[in-house]
């Protein structure tokens, strides 16, 4: 097949997003297809490169974080995208490149296969005053959108469950985004490890609970900060690895809550080639938010080999099995029972280990992409029967 996925995110920006194309079209072209991508640049210049067409852009973080718009009409690059004869679409984002992936998929009567990738009820407070307004906008922007698609796929179930609420009448699959587990499967290398705590200043000693993401509100950080305070002088490291808008606050925060290094360390970004060394720096993997699709971060947690204890949410359903590979909690209180739990436990930490690398293999690319590969020769062949449908109803 020829296919051709859509993004308003691509290299050098990093996300889930990105992390989730890129993987899906390494595997897919594994496989055999050959996979272009139409994507935004990270400023107003418009270039191709290696199968990658990146369009001028400005950024637009009003609408939503990390968000972009096209400055330019892109017609000479669809038009040649178009020559190409891509036997299906599959755009990733709803915005900029969404309406480019809709005309390209029109003009040659081929499926439009969409992938809903974000919670946009938990991002509201970025475009609306007004909680219930916002969730009302969603619900009809998405409708809109799955309406102008052939099918639609959705990471978990829970956000499956949210478009059916939204009123989406287009079938909705479940295909949990895959990731590139070989960085993951290394086990920790000792020295690299040492080094990396010294040059934060976390003792030797020290337990560390580390959280991977995005510094924003929606990933409630606060709670973490909370929580570890309430530990008071234990021998326990809250590692923040990470950026974000919400960093100058969160920093605010834990100094209020009397949190110094090395009670709390803020890591900053760090190079996706070596997230999984951090994520070993981690004796569990920690995250309070409630506003994942389905939450790479827990996945790659997993592959490493790290127990976690996240705030409970339908998106780790199946994912994280109390006791297993780690537990969900339901409040603060729940955190630092099951935090004592864990510490308690030292004798099971290296199944539990084991059973979290074990949970993993569920979400490896190579799956993502013989699932979705799936789906788009279904939705070719219901394309191409349409004709004839519409040919005995006349």
């Amino acid at each position: 097949m020829r296919i051709l996925i859509t993004s308003d995110w691509y290299s050098p920006a990093v996300n889930g997003v990105v992390t989730s194309v890129k993987n899906l079209r390494r595997e897919l072209e594994r496989r055999g297809h050959e996979v272009r991508v139409l994507t935004l640049s990270q400023n107003r210049r418009s270039w191709e490169k290696d199968g990658v067409t990146y369009l001028g852009s400005i950024a637009a973080g009003l609408v939503y974080p990390g968000a972009r718009l096209r400055t330019v009409l892109a017609g000479k690059q669809v038009r040649k995208l178009i020559s190409w004869r891509p036997d299906v679409v599959h755009s990733q984002c709803e915005f900029s490149t969404f309406f480019l992936a809709r005309r390209i998929a029109e003009e040659l009567d081929i499926p439009l296969v969409h992938t809903y990738h974000t919670v946009y009820e938990d991002y509201t407070h970025y475009f609306s005053p007004s909680v219930r307004f916002g969730k009302q906008a969603v619900a009809v922007f998405s409708r809109w959108v799955a309406a102008r698609t052939d099918c639609l796929i959705a990471p978990t179930g829970k956000v499956r469950l949210l478009l059916q609420g939204y009123g989406v009448r287009q079938p909705v699959f479940v295909v949990p985004s895959g990731i590139d587990l070989t960085p993951f499967a290394e086990e920790a290398d000792p020295w690299r490890t040492a080094v990396l705590r010294a040059s934060l200043d976390i003792p030797a000693d020290r337990t560390v609970l580390v959280f991977v993401g995005r510094l924003a509100e929606e990933k409630n950080v606060d709670e973490l900060l909370r929580c570890r305070a309430a530990m008071g002088e234990r021998p326990v490291t809250l590692l923040l690895v990470g950026d974000g808008p919400d960093r100058p606050r969160l920093e605010r925060v834990a100094g209020d809550l009397g949190l110094r290094v090395p009670d709390v360390v803020f890591a900053g970004m760090v190079p996706p080639e070596q997230v999984a060394d951090w994520y070993r720096l981690g004796d569990v993997f920690v995250s309070a938010s409630t506003s994942e699709t389905q939450g790479l971060t827990y996945i790659e947690a997993l592959a490493a080999g790290v127990p976690a204890i996240c705030r409970a949410d339908d998106c780790l359903t199946g994912v994280i099995r109390d006791g297993e590979n780690g537990w969900q909690y339901r409040s603060e209180a729940d955190f630092q029972a099951k935090l004592e739990q864990f510490l308690a436990q030292s004798h099971h930490r290296e199944r539990m280990g084991r059973n979290a690398r074990a949970m993993a293999e569920n979400f490896s690319a190579r799956v993502f992409a013989r699932r979705v590969e799936a789906i788009y020769e279904e939705q070719i062949q219901r394309h191409a029967v349409r004709p004839l449908y519409r040919e005995v109803s006349a």
